[in-house]
């Protein structure tokens, strides 16, 4: 080896020397098995200051693009020999740094290795200024790298790129990137518990009413997961105002009907108790991170559901204890009041008495009543004021 590009250097003519030193590349790559000493040799002999820079660029670049010549454990081996080698000098050498790095991270995603794909390509520079990318490039990759990184379900990662996306994605006319971008977007706010924000995503990317963009189809299944996916983000969001508009958005869309998660949706909409067999039901349905343990030992479930039955209860109950209703939603009538006490914290549904282990549900009917004389009393006030001013022959302004 040493002598064959010993040969090659000292060929005057461009021309011939390259090809020689591609009959050499040829012949390291189709060695069977593959000599990974010699083709780290030409790796170095290309980086070495006896080669021209006009011959080793498309030298590196013919090596690059024919990396997937080699076993997948030789071509990971000798790529990555390659950028370590290549570093010193890597702006001479951005294009072949890229081919390379592409043709790893398409080798590590065969192999499932999400993560790792995703750091080659990450390792890509978008914004050099020897390689002049177009906004729809950089787009591509960002949103690339972030389906990568949240097929491992790494939401930090991900996250980084889809910042660095939505700078480029207000301008962006390519519709398939555009739904891309929305499908990490929504999927992002569902990693970090977000549920809510990740519902409305899903139902939003649910109503595409195109079934092809671009040159890629959109099947129904697709469509059924995101609208299943918008169920179960909203079932699973803390109790409050917009969750209730949102649940009822989805109660009333025909297609939540025919989904397999539609009994649960009715019920949390109805506002009825759920019962153990129902809750554990749903849970198969969810994915991992739906289903992680807080501080407290509890699951995102476990908090959801029970917030869900307590404020059902306060519709049946004025008054009931911790183990009554612990027996009735099928769990620990501790955990009951821990919750019970961060329910009433954050909605004042409700007060909790510790020392009797009873749950007083607020009655506001009278409340409600009494606001209402209160209204009824200022409109007959005014009347009263208006029929006078018009006894005395005085002008109401309208």
């Amino acid at each position: 080896m040493d002598a064959a590009l010993a040969s090659a250097a000292a060929i005057a003519d461009q021309r011939q020397k390259i090809e020689q030193y591609r009959n050499i590349l040829a012949t390291v790559l189709s060695a069977s098995p593959p000599d990974i000493s010699q083709a780290k040799g030409f790796l170095d002999h290309m980086v070495s200051d006896e080669v021209p820079l006009v011959v080793s660029r498309q030298l590196l670049q013919t090596f690059a693009q024919d990396l997937g010549k080699l076993e997948s454990d030789a071509q990971k081996e000798v790529a990555h020999y390659a950028l370590t080698q290549i570093q010193p000098r890597v702006v001479s050498f951005e294009e072949q740094v890229v081919v390379i790095r592409e043709k790893l991270a398409e080798l590590y995603e065969s192999e499932q290795q999400w993560s790792r794909a995703a750091q080659m390509l990450s390792g890509i520079d978008l914004d050099s200024g020897i390689r002049m990318l177009d906004d729809t490039n950089k787009l591509s990759k960002c949103v690339q790298i972030a389906r990568l990184y949240l097929e491992d379900d790494d939401a930090v990662n991900a996250e980084a790129f889809i910042n660095k996306a939505s700078f480029l994605v207000t301008n962006s006319q390519h519709e398939v990137l555009n739904l891309q971008y929305k499908v990490c977007y929504a999927r992002i706010l569902d990693l970090k518990r977000k549920f809510l924000e990740a519902a409305l995503r899903y139902y939003d990317i649910s109503q595409i009413e195109q079934r092809k963009i671009g040159e890629e189809e959109i099947d129904e299944n697709a469509l059924e997961q995101a609208l299943s996916a918008a169920v179960t983000c909203t079932i699973l969001a803390g109790a409050g105002p917009q969750r209730s508009r949102v649940l009822a958005t989805l109660y009333k869309d025909e297609r939540c009907s025919k989904l397999k998660i539609y009994p649960i949706l009715q019920k949390v909409y109805l506002e009825r108790i759920l019962r153990k067999p129902e809750i554990d039901a749903f849970a198969e349905e969810l994915r991992p991170h739906q289903k992680a343990l807080l501080p407290d030992r509890s699951t995102v479930l476990d908090r959801a559901m029970i917030e869900h039955n307590l404020l059902s209860a306060s519709k049946l109950y004025t008054n009931i204890s911790f183990g009554e209703l612990g027996t009735l939603l099928g769990i620990d009538p501790l955990k009951v009041c821990l919750c019970a006490i961060e329910v009433t914290a954050h909605y004042n549904l409700f007060a909790v008495t510790q020392v009797e282990a009873v749950i007083h549900f607020d009655d506001d009917t009278e409340e409600l009543q009494q606001w209402d004389h209160q209204i009824a009393g200022l409109c007959q006030a005014l009347n009263d004021i208006l029929d006078c001013m018009s006894s005395k022959g005085i002008a109401i302004p309208v």
